[in-house]
């Protein structure tokens, strides 16, 4: 097994602050995605109903 560097308390809370931070980037790129798709979608049916081409 593979042994676990030990980090000082300082290096423990820097990297814990790193993560937090790329997990709301992550959070704001997935919600970005899904409202792009969420808008995509209502524009194409909108235009299906009124009749145009699609």
């Amino acid at each position: 097994m593979v042994e676990q560097p030990h980090l000082s308390r300082e290096e423990s809370d820097a990297l814990a602050k790193r993560r937090k931070g790329r997990n709301m980037a992550m959070l704001i790129a997935l919600v970005a995605i899904s409202v792009l798709f969420y808008a995509i979608s209502m524009v194409k049916m909108s235009a299906h109903l009124a009749g145009g081409a699609g």
